[in-house]
């Protein structure tokens, strides 16, 4: 690999901390949503109960506005949220400042800071506090004092029925154990659930650092395969020379011995030549190298019955790829299913059941063993790099290797033990990356 591809492909990861904090911002907005419905419930409910269990009277068409005003927000944000999951902080800002406007006049017309629901504006501080940045916060902090401000100088009074009157205090306190037993629901709802979000934000970040340091990973790994591969090739051709030109003297060819050591060695040649080839190919630097067009039964069969298992193991194929079709031969996922296949043989596997099935257009690819499995360290770190139970250094890459490589396809890989002994690898790649469009068998 190239290092120009190699940096293009870690170029197509988006940029993390915006995307990241977009999505985040998306769920937030659906608590907001969903603490305005209860607001707006609230709301009705306190004005019933003010108005015709208290019999206090209050200017009913004004004070329903604010409820149904919060309602058209409610129905704009879901209808925001539809379109896109990605929602910025100054969205939820503007959210944030929608309820404190409809909170500043529903204590405008009842009471103004005589009202001890004014409290409810520290909710709005510590939801904008968890939500927002640090200069959208201290704006709502502003715009919050502004409000509770004003609320102390210009206000509607309350007029109490006759029964009330002389009971201000009284009522007041009551009214305020009510606002900080529904502002402590609230906050234990809400912001523990905002901060299950930002967890899940914190995580997403971390995933994304994980994979793009892998992705350099591979690029190192890459330029070294090449590069080696480059420094063999050479080496490699002059003894393949040489060995030709030993096959012709006279005093080799009258030898049976030598004749038959000399074919030996060019045998092996040619395979490390094949290999270095093969490196080059997964690299993507061999020249003139045409894809080859097969079909989808032959393409995961001929990879299965091309493998040679070692002395004594079982290779067993079972396929349910239903209609065969077009597919381009990968010499990607060639490697990725050896290289379980091998895997395996060094677990102790004395039987290998590979199944190749297709589900809802994704190419499923299941390799059972009876080997000692994986311990729990590996399968809780599959795929990370020399991660392995082999005493050796640089263990682990194949691993590694096999989840990425699918991960550039598009696809998956996952591993589990078997109940009654062994291990289970399975492949997941989509169909797209592989079978020719619009093509059917």
């Amino acid at each position: 690999m190239t290092r120009p591809a190699a940096l293009g492909a870690l170029r197509r990861w988006p940029p993390l901390s915006a995307d990241a904090a977009s999505a985040a911002g998306g769920r937030n907005m659906q608590l907001l949503i969903q603490l305005r419905w209860l607001a707006v419930a609230g709301q009705v409910l306190a004005i019933y109960a003010v108005e015709w269990v208290l019999e206090v009277r209050l200017p009913l068409m004004p004070m329903l506005a604010a409820p149904a005003a919060l309602i058209a927000v409610n129905l704009l944000s879901m209808a925001r949220v539809r379109i896109s999951a990605n929602v910025s902080g100054i969205e939820l800002f503007v959210a944030l400042m929608a309820d404190v406007a409809a909170l500043t006049w529903l204590l405008y017309l009842s009471g103004g800071a005589t009202n001890p629901f004014m409290s409810l504006f520290l909710l709005q501080v510590v939801l904008g506090a968890v939500l927002l940045g640090p200069i959208l916060t201290w704006a709502l902090v502003a715009v919050t004092s502004l409000c509770a401000l004003m609320l102390s100088v210009a206000y509607r009074p309350m007029l109490l029925p006759p029964g009330l009157q002389g009971h201000d205090f009284e009522l007041y306190i009551k009214g305020g154990l009510v606002c900080f037993g529904l502002i402590a629901v609230l906050l234990v709802m809400f912001v523990t659930r905002i901060g299950g979000n930002l967890r899940a934000r914190d995580a997403y970040l971390a995933e994304m650092r994980q994979r793009a340091a892998e992705e350099d990973h591979i690029v190192r790994m890459g330029l070294l395969a090449s590069g080696a591969a480059h420094e063999l090739g050479t080496p490699l051709a002059s003894l393949s020379v040489i060995l030709s030109d030993w096959r012709r003297m006279p005093t080799i060819n009258r030898d049976p011995e030598l004749v038959e050591d000399l074919a030996g060695m060019q045998a092996e040649v040619e395979r490390c030549k094949k290999i270095v080839t093969g490196i080059l190919l997964s690299a993507g630097e061999a020249r003139g190298e045409a894809p080859v067009v097969t079909t989808l039964h032959a393409l995961v069969g001929d990879i299965v019955t091309a493998w040679r298992p070692a002395q004594g193991v079982d290779l067993r194929y079972q396929q349910r790829l239903g209609e065969d079709r077009p597919a381009v031969s990968d010499t990607a996922l060639q490697q990725v299913l050896v290289n379980v296949l091998d895997n395996a043989v060094e677990a102790g596997a004395r039987r290998i059941d590979v199944l190749a099935e297709t589900a809802e257009e994704v190419l499923i690819i299941t390799v059972t063993d009876d080997g000692s499995g994986f311990s729990p360290d590996i399968l809780a770190r599959f795929g990370q790099p020399y991660q392995s139970t082999k005493a050796r250094h640089g263990a682990g890459l194949g691993l590694f290797l096999l989840v990425n490589v699918l991960r550039k396809l598009g696809g998956e890989a996952s591993a589990r033990n078997r109940p009654e002994g062994g291990a289970a690898v399975t492949l997941r790649l989509p169909l797209a990356a592989l079978v020719l469009p619009g093509k059917s068998g």
